[in-house]
């Protein structure tokens, strides 16, 4: 039984480490198009409860769109995922293209992992960029 449970415990980690090595695709970007690279909070994914926290989320780009909003959200058990937008705080189009956002304090306590999209504008179009996933760690 304890051989069964180190099995199953070695699986669900090397599939974690699987899925948190995961690239984002490198096809190359269509005309005015946003594609998310990966997202950072600061202090090493460590939130409180309370307070909002800071985000980086690094991104390429063709040109130089303009971002309308973000949205952040924690799939719920047995439920969808409920997106919370926020406005980006700055948009930076240097070598390294990223905006930042404040999102807002965890409903609970402990880990999550959180998806997180774009939507820009592209001519006249509101367009939404690949989703991706980051983790946080909730304390009191």
């Amino acid at each position: 039984m304890k051989g069964l449970l180190t099995s199953i415990l070695m699986s669900v980690a090397i599939l974690l480490a699987i899925c948190s090595c995961a690239t984002v695709s490198k096809e190359p970007l269509a005309p005015g198009q946003l594609r998310l690279l990966h997202a950072r909070v600061s202090g090493s994914g460590v939130v409180y409860m309370g307070t909002r926290s800071e985000v980086n989320i690094t991104f390429e780009a063709d040109g130089k769109p303009t971002i309308r909003r973000v949205c952040f959200s924690i799939p719920k058990e047995g439920q969808g995922p409920d997106c919370y937008y926020v406005n980006p705080r700055s948009v930076e189009y240097g070598e390294e293209k990223s905006l930042r956002v404040t999102i807002p304090p965890p409903r609970r306590v402990g880990p999550a992992l959180v998806d997180c999209y774009v939507e820009y504008w592209q001519d006249t179009k509101v367009l939404r960029t690949n989703v991706i996933h980051f983790s946080i760690d909730a304390i009191p």
